[in-house]
């Protein structure tokens, strides 16, 4: 078929283009990520310096001499122990906004102004910048003049209870992990960890955390829930999020932002972020046409005790 010759259609040249209405929705489709397991989990304090110290102790060993005479008057004395104090950098994250005062007067679809528009995905962002920051292989860095001061990150702190083919950290924040050879993740190394965690914590870790991959790895471990049919709705429930161990249950979870060669156990109370200064929004000196803002904050990580907690570290990530 053929259209006939003048009819007037919504093709480039025809009569009547030029007046057509553009079709632009109001809607701003945005599945860009934004969950923060970590972040939102562990405690929430405060910081008094750059420098943010705490202190952890821990009893001695069983005695199982411990078998003294009757009547014995005569005591000696073991030297108490001294507490480890331990501490860690704050670090300074942040992110800016200038919006010219055209692009804030004209129509827009989807947001009335484009300033808080864009302030509301920079805050989005900020939160992600540092939750992928706690779970990065980080040092604690002093700080310069021409060198930003960063903080010890988790993976700093670990070193008791792991499964891994590289170099362990101190354990103080001094130095990162040294990755090893990447291996595939097994129940057997998960039990390791979970078996160390009891013999050097009172405390259980409350989750596993994940990458993606790992995930679907976990989900094939005997030790997970039974995977069941729901018969109304006819449908395999094929996953596993709750692991039963021999020494503890855990929730296995994922997490985006964490290093896909990494799998952490993780007690939520012994790890808290703490500001010096809360994220807060400062209007910057006006100096043109624009308006500019800065979303700023000041935090670091502590680790309250690394021994209640514990990793599978240099792993494949299917």
């Amino acid at each position: 078929m053929a259209i006939i010759a003048g009819t007037a259609t919504t093709f480039a040249g025809s009569p009547g283009i030029q007046g057509m209405r553009e079709d632009l929705s109001d809607m701003i489709y945005n599945l860009s990520p934004t969950d923060t397991p970590f972040t939102s989990s562990v405690g929430r304090g405060t910081a008094d310096a750059v420098l943010h110290e705490w202190q952890t102790d821990s009893l001695a060993a069983p005695n199982t001499a411990n078998a003294q005479f009757q009547g014995d008057d005569i005591a000696t004395f073991t030297p108490a122990s001294v507490t480890q104090r331990l501490g860690n950098r704050t670090q300074i994250s942040r992110k800016e906004v200038i919006i010219s005062g055209t692009l804030d007067a004209v129509n827009k679809a989807g947001r009335r102004t484009e300033l808080a528009y864009q302030m509301t995905k920079r805050a989005k962002e900020l939160k992600i910048d540092i939750e992928a920051i706690l779970l990065s292989n980080q040092a604690k860095v002093t700080g310069a003049a021409a060198t930003a001061p960063k903080l010890a990150s988790v993976l700093s702190w670990i070193k008791t209870n792991v499964d891994h083919v590289g170099t362990n950290p101190t354990g103080d924040g001094t130095d990162a992990r040294v990755d090893g050879t990447p291996r595939a993740f097994t129940e057997a190394m998960l039990k390791g960890v979970m078996k160390g965690i009891y013999n050097n914590s009172s405390e259980e870790p409350d989750v596993v955390m994940t990458g993606a991959g790992n995930k679907t790895v976990a989900s094939g471990f005997a030790g997970g829930a039974q995977k069941t049919v729901d018969v109304t709705e006819r449908k395999v429930i094929a996953t596993v999020d709750i692991y039963v161990g021999d020494f503890s249950t855990v929730r296995i979870i994922a997490n985006r932002f964490m290093r896909p060669r990494d799998v952490l156990l993780i007690n939520w109370d012994l790890w808290s972020v703490d500001w010096l200064r809360p994220i807060r929004q400062i209007e910057l000196a006006k100096t043109g046409d624009a308006e500019k803002r800065l979303l700023i904050g000041e935090y670091t990580l502590s680790a309250k005790n690394e021994a209640g907690n514990g990793g599978v570290f240099d792993l494949t990530a299917p």
